[in-house]
């Protein structure tokens, strides 16, 4: 086998595995901090692509719009969490029912707005060339976009005020409201946070997936899949687990086919929740 062509492969795959940590890390953060599975996590992330390409076609820079899909999606998430989230804490089932309702009404909503087909704002055409080959860059700078969003949450949990009242709530909450923390407005914060990190992964990959109201979809299911391989420890466990069934996927597909991608990626879901029920990192020692 050519070396160029397994260097191509190579981070074509790691760039597959990376795209999928982006869509993954709100979900994460909203069912490792709240547990709350948030079964409307792909509408978010097509509220965010439809927020930034609006913002590009009324003349903002595509950089610019970027920050303005965070904004709309994590005020429509702090709406959420506290009209029907704070509601339903403690009864899972109950919020998986609410969000799966609340991606319904989304999507109902974006296919009145938009219609069912976007165009798109085209990717940069500038490629990288490995010998014969060439890869587009922009899904490749997706590599360093994953690896700053883990840094990002990683500092915000752990270095912040807000990170250690939001671990306090979840882990100590009968500690946290003795020592007079807001569980509910951290609770509202951490939410919004989450759907945030929705917005921005669909405004960064705009260029790469057009914004349509069904776009959620192709993320939401493997995001979900991998959450719950992950199991407690989300931050590093989901970066792990996304890029082992993200980029095993992606490799299985380069020398086969694309089905053959998808199969290896449920089977190896099945296989590790067969082997580890409570998730991969539910007997690590570090929990972050």
């Amino acid at each position: 086998m050519e070396m160029d062509y397994l260097a191509t492969v190579l981070l074509s795959s790691l760039s597959s595995a990376s795209i999928l940590l982006i869509a993954t890390i709100g979900l994460a953060v909203v069912f490792g901090l709240m547990g709350v599975i948030n079964l409307a996590h792909g509408e978010f992330l097509m509220i965010g692509a439809y927020a930034a390409l609006t913002a590009t076609q009324l003349g903002l820079p595509f950089l610019l719009a970027i920050p303005v899909a965070v904004a709309v999606t994590m005020l429509i998430g702090a709406i959420v969490e506290m009209l029907i989230i704070s509601r339903l804490y403690g009864r899972l089932f109950d919020t998986m029912l609410a969000t799966w309702g609340l991606s319904i009404a989304f999507y109902q909503l974006a296919v009145l707005i938009f219609g069912t087909v976007t165009p798109g704002i085209g990717m940069p055409q500038v490629s990288l060339t490995i010998g014969q080959y060439s890869l587009a860059a922009y899904p490749l700078l997706m590599i360093a976009v994953a690896a700053a969003m883990v840094y990002f949450v990683y500092f915000l949990m752990t270095r912040t005020i807000y990170g250690m009242k939001a671990r306090a709530a979840i882990q100590q909450p009968d500690m946290a409201r003795a020592i007079d923390i807001d569980s509910s407005r951290v609770n509202t914060l951490t939410f919004s946070i989450g759907c945030g990190l929705a917005g921005f992964a669909g405004a960064v990959l705009l260029p790469i997936v057009p914004a349509t109201p069904s776009m959620g979809f192709a993320f939401v299911i493997k995001a979900f899949l991998t959450v719950v391989v992950v199991g407690p420890v989300t931050l590093t466990g989901s970066a792990l687990t996304a890029i082992g069934l993200g980029g095993g996927a992606s490799l299985t597909a380069s020398f086969m086919t694309s089905v053959a991608g998808d199969v290896f990626f449920f089977v190896a879901t099945a296989l590790l929740l067969w082997l580890f029920p409570m998730g991969i990192s539910a007997r690590w020692r570090r929990k972050m």
